[in-house]
């Protein structure tokens, strides 16, 4: 796989909601702290949206899509001037992909889901996305919304194999969102989502990914993208903000705790298939990037995220 498919393996969506919002007239609505992600496509009418700690409000035109990864209170209205009522008092009694209304509807209509990242490995993927994604190309728009449609369709239904179709519909959503983000160029930021924009250090990044158990060397992965080795390590650790031997490791980590928690395998089997010979060494690597031994991640007591 791609690196981005490989980190958005490691992320298993779950604990899915759904539902519409059918709005008349003048309102404003205020949404607490959320869990998770929320996906939102506007069908028809505009409104505004503001999220706590973005100075300016958006506005939002039908067509439109927008995704929250940070879980901020946020509020949509027709007139950001009026009093905002709680969302609780609409949303208490939805049915799951059901339709709530206010003011009798008619004139503005969302349709929107909310689902959480499994694990603390979600931080490697909302750590890199702004507050608000606000996608407004009609093109770029559409998959989203077919996605947000036909996942509010299966959580109603609840036919046989649902939860996996969501799932799936879920990742896609976030595939298509980084690709847009990716498409926009990224630069500036630091992270490993900024680096698959650059050719030479998505590269690097695909050759760890393609074979983590490797032994890889700098100069070699220097080499490999046709850079000389201080010019590479100094362009990896300002474009990903870790040298390459710092990243090798942590998705190294990141793979073995996917399989202590999702897998029977023995520990010195983990070690050896990501490269360590001796089971001790993998042990005070993986203490040192996932804030646990390994023994204590496979029970589930691993309430740190892996270090940056």
């Amino acid at each position: 796989m791609d690196p981005l498919s490989d980190v958005l393996s490691l992320l298993k969506p779950r604990s899915y909601m759904s539902a519409s919002l059918d709005a008349g007239g003048n309102w404003s609505i205020q949404f607490p702290w959320h869990e998770g992600i929320k996906f939102n496509a506007v069908i028809s009418g505009q409104c505004w949206l503001r999220v706590e700690g973005v100075p300016d409000a958006v506005c939002l035109h039908a067509g439109d899509c927008f995704l929250l990864p940070s879980g901020r209170p946020f509020r949509l209205a027709s007139d950001m001037t009026l009093t905002p009522i709680d969302a609780d008092t609409i949303f208490s009694t939805a049915r799951e992909g059901g339709i709530v209304s206010c003011n009798g509807g008619g004139d503005f209509f969302l349709v929107g889901s909310r689902f959480a990242l499994t694990g603390s490995n979600a931080d490697i993927l909302l750590g890199v996305l702004p507050p608000i994604v606000h996608i407004r190309k009609e093109s770029d728009s559409s998959v989203l919304r077919w996605s947000l449609e036909r996942m509010m369709q299966e959580l109603r239904e609840r036919q046989p194999g649902a939860l996996l179709v969501a799932q799936h519909l879920a990742h896609m959503m976030l595939v298509q969102t980084l690709r847009l983000h990716l498409a926009e160029g990224l630069r500036g930021g630091v992270g490993w989502l900024f680096a698959l924009a650059d050719k030479q250090m998505g590269a690097a990044i695909n050759s760890m990914h393609s074979d983590p158990a490797h032994r890889w060397k700098l100069q070699e992965l220097a080499e490999r993208i046709g850079m000389s080795r201080s010019t590479f390590a100094l362009k990896f650790k300002a474009t990903i903000g870790v040298s390459p031997m710092e990243y090798l490791t942590r998705w190294r980590m990141l793979l073995a705790g996917d399989r202590l928690l999702n897998s029977s395998d023995p520990i010195s089997v983990i070690a050896l298939s990501l490269g360590y010979e001796s089971e001790s060494a993998f042990s005070t690597a993986f203490k040192r990037v996932m804030g646990c031994s390994p023994r204590q991640y496979s029970r589930g007591r691993n309430p740190a995220s892996p270090s940056q």
